[in-house]
């Protein structure tokens, strides 16, 4: 690559003079100032695309945690950018040999933690694609594609989940934003001059949730000014689902209080346990007292593609709003979370602020996403989306989803016959909530003892699980989401669970000997 002229080297004194050297001809400048030649390019984009191939055949070859310490990886890199360009050769041979063992991978088929995702082949060629055409979605103007596809692909994920009509679609980044969008347009149906006035001389406005929501929803509350006291745990039932008759007891109660109910968040398949709360139960109580019904379906809802799966979502027609998230089980790579409403025009009343330089001839007959929420830049997230439905169709997509419930249920069946473990919730989906409970210890040695059969594991590299608590009890959960994972993944996951416990059994043993 040629180096750039150094300004401080020549002195043009007449910058149409080609025989000054700080002239630079065309052929230079492109090669100079432009970008990189597309030869370079296309060479390089081949030899990544043979990576990643090779890299998801056989992602099992890399241990799933990264053995590194912190600091380790900020320790090789240069502390800072470079003054001259570098190769692309230079660039990718630090990928492999810097970033790479630095990173958790969360396309391994033995990645149990959190709730797994995985990266399929459509989807990445659809996450390629948006880079190059690198478009801002956020008036119809500006993509119409991009918005139209949109528009029409959150109806197609609508259809296979089989809700009814009405719902107004789009896609944001994450569940987290979602949420945050629902309870800012549950803020404006409770307190229409919010904008203009902001929350001073409104009643308390309470938004209610199962004690096992999501955390998204207590940030979505603080974060619009409601107040993190006025976010509402409703206690749960022995399943942890949220129960109604105690929803109804404390909005009752807020009322008498003074406090104005304006939103309830019901959760289809809870972080800790995968619980699925009452929808149908729920909705009609969050109506009596005038509340925004919204379902945070960003794990189980999905599922409902599975046709002897789609009690999940009864009653969420009834809701206003719901997010699910295809980057969690619908092999679409992150980011992609799709936020439906019933009630768009309250959504846009909450957000739409249209400055001159983006008013457009056609909005009046089109769809400007930026309306929707308050971003204005938008990626076109879409085409991924797109790919995956369109290269898995419905039936593959349900059978791989359908495939993994079948392995949690087995994994669960496993547990259960163990002595000394035992199954801490239900299994309706693919997560499993388990521990370590032999006969004997009290709770502080059994949580200890599962906290280290969880690190043990993890350090391993074999696989990777994350934990919760469920009252005073430390549980570990192996959720089941990749699109390669196998029974051989989850039972090369449960010999290490085994072998790890007797580790931590030997351990104790030898410290009271």
């Amino acid at each position: 690559m040629t180096t750039p002229h150094d300004p401080q080297d020549t002195k043009a004194t007449n910058a149409g003079d080609t025989s000054s050297p700080a002239f630079v001809p065309d052929a230079v400048a492109r090669e100079t100032l432009g970008d990189i030649s597309p030869d370079e390019f296309r060479r390089a984009a081949h030899a990544a695309v043979d990576w990643i191939a090779d890299y998801l055949e056989h992602p099992e070859r890399v241990p799933v945690k990264p053995r590194v310490a912190p600091g380790d990886i900020a320790a090789r890199l240069a502390p800072s950018a470079p003054v001259h360009g570098e190769s692309l050769d230079a660039i990718a041979q630090d990928f492999h040999d810097v970033i790479v063992p630095g990173i958790t991978h969360w396309n391994h088929p033995a990645f149990f933690g959190y709730f797994s995702i995985s990266g399929s082949y459509p989807g990445i060629l659809g996450e390629l694609f948006a880079a190059g055409l690198n478009v801002n979605n956020m008036l119809w103007l500006t993509s119409p594609a991009a918005t139209e596809l949109e528009l029409r692909t959150v109806d197609w994920l609508r259809q296979l989940m089989g809700l009814g009509d009405g719902w107004f679609g789009e896609i944001t980044d994450t569940a987290s934003t979602s949420t945050l969008y629902a309870l800012a347009a549950a803020r404006e149906a409770a307190a229409p001059d919010v904008r203009a006035r902001g929350l001073q001389g409104q009643p308390a406005l309470r938004v209610y949730c199962s004690a096992h929501a999501h955390s998204s929803v207590d940030k979505a509350v603080i974060t619009l000014g409601l107040g993190h006291d006025n976010l509402v745990k409703v206690p749960v039932d022995e399943s942890f689902r949220m129960r109604p008759d105690a929803l109804r007891e404390l909005i009752a109660a807020d009322i008498a209080a003074g406090h104005k109910p304006m939103a309830v968040v019901a959760t289809v398949g809870t972080t800790s346990t995968s619980s699925i709360d009452n929808v149908a139960a729920i909705v009609p109580i969050a109506r009596e007292a005038g509340c925004w019904v919204h379902v945070d379906g960003a794990y189980g809802g999905p599922a409902a593609i599975v046709p002897e799966l789609r009690w999940l979502l009864d009653g969420v027609d009834g809701a206003d709003s719901l997010v699910v998230n295809p980057h969690k089980w619908l092999f679409t790579p992150v980011d992609c979370s799709v936020l439906y409403t019933k009630r768009p025009d309250v959504l846009k009343g909450a957000f739409s602020l249209v400055a001159e330089y983006l008013r457009t001839r056609e909005d009046d007959a089109v769809v400007n996403l930026m309306d929707y929420g308050f971003q204005l830049g938008r990626r076109f997230r879409s085409l991924k989306l797109w790919m995956v439905l369109r290269a898995f169709g419905a039936e593959g997509i349900a059978e791989r989803l359908r495939h993994h419930c079948e392995l949690a249920r087995d994994f669960a069946g496993m547990v259960h016959y163990e002595g000394g473990w035992e199954i801490a919730a239900p299994v309706p989906l693919s997560l499993v909530c388990f521990r370590y409970a032999p006969e004997g210890l009290d709770e502080p040695t059994r949580n200890a003892w599962n906290m280290a059969i969880l690190e043990h594991v993890n350090a391993s590299g074999t696989a990777l699980l994350s934990h919760t608590k469920l009252g005073d009890r430390v549980v570990l959960r192996l959720a089941i989401g990749s699109v390669r994972t196998q029974r051989e993944h989850v039972e090369a996951t449960w010999k290490a669970l085994r072998e790890a416990a007797r580790v931590v059994r030997d351990s104790a043993v030898a410290r009271v000997g």
